[in-house]
Parts: C-alpha cells; structure tokens; sequence
C-alpha cells in the first residue's frame, strides 16, 4: 500500500462519533469520494471506513463505521489519517511530489523545482537552474502544459517578458 497524509483529527463533531479532519489539500472536494483512510496505531496501520463525509467550514467531518459516540471518537484526536495515492484525483499533485522535478520548455530545461508558494489565487513554482537567479512561474493552465511526476518533468509556456533582464 503506498500511502500519502491527507490530513489531521483535530476534534470530535457533534455527540454521533463523527470526526473533525483538518485535510492538507486545497481541493476539499476530492475528500468526498474516499471510501477509507488509514492511522498509525502504535505502528500496526489501521483503517477506518467511511460512512458519511461532509464539507464544514474547510474541514472534513467524517462519519466512520464502529465509532458512533463522542467518547470513541475522541480517542482519533490527533491522529494523522492517511489515504492510498491512487485515490488521489487525477491532476491533483502534492508539493513533495513537484519538488525537484525538471521543468521544461520548447527551448530546453528551464530548472527544477524547488518551492511551491500558494497566493490564494494560484500557486507558484520557484524554479532555480544553478547559477541563474530563481523564475517564479505560476501553476495555471496557460502555463503549465504537462505534469509528469513518474517521468521526473513539467513542460510549461513561459509568459512573454518574464525571463527578460
């Protein structure tokens, strides 16, 4: 199983059983349609399966098969829930899957990514190639053509002026 941290249990909702989830992704929406996450217990990984996920004031609240009281729940206080990758929506990339990969253009490598800053807006790639000063291009689609993370590489269009000196 190749797992990924989706997220973590920062309180019980309600007096059901149902869990609070602080998710460490800007795509709520993709929370939806997990069918079961994964937690660490004393170094056995455990899985809980999902009855009931809702979007609440941008956390997850997740109703879990066997917990159905307060008391139970709060014992998941704390525990960081994982998710397997493949579960991951297509097109939605984590920072440490983008970090290092080689960023290209028509004309060649521009660097390789070393940052990813979020505006509120869109995020931005800080590109650096050795001995240049970093780029900073942001991650929109009439930029970014192609995320490969398996091939190592992202294939972009720079906007005009932004490599001019």
């Amino acid at each position: 199983m190749n797992l990924i941290e989706i997220g973590e249990v920062v309180n019980t909702h309600g007096v059901r059983g149902e869990i609070k989830l602080n998710p460490w992704t800007d795509s709520l929406d993709s929370l939806l349609d997990v069918e079961t996450f994964y937690y660490d217990a004393s170094g056995k990984t455990e899985s809980l399966v999902v009855q009931q996920i809702r979007i609440h004031k941008n956390c997850a609240i997740i109703k879990v098969e066997g917990i159905d009281s307060m008391q139970m729940a709060e014992k998941f206080r704390g525990k960081i829930l994982f998710i397997e990758k493949e579960e991951l929506p297509e097109g939605l990339y984590y920072i440490a899957d983008l970090i290092g990969l080689t960023v290209m253009t028509n004309d060649g490598e521009l660097g390789k990514v070393t940052d990813v800053f979020s505006t509120g807006s869109n995020d931005v790639y800080e590109v650096k190639k050795q001995g240049s000063k970093p780029v900073y291009l942001p991650a929109i689609s009439q930029v970014v053509e192609e995320i490969n993370i398996l091939e190592g590489f992202i294939k972009v269009t720079v906007p005009e002026g932004l490599l001019d000196d």
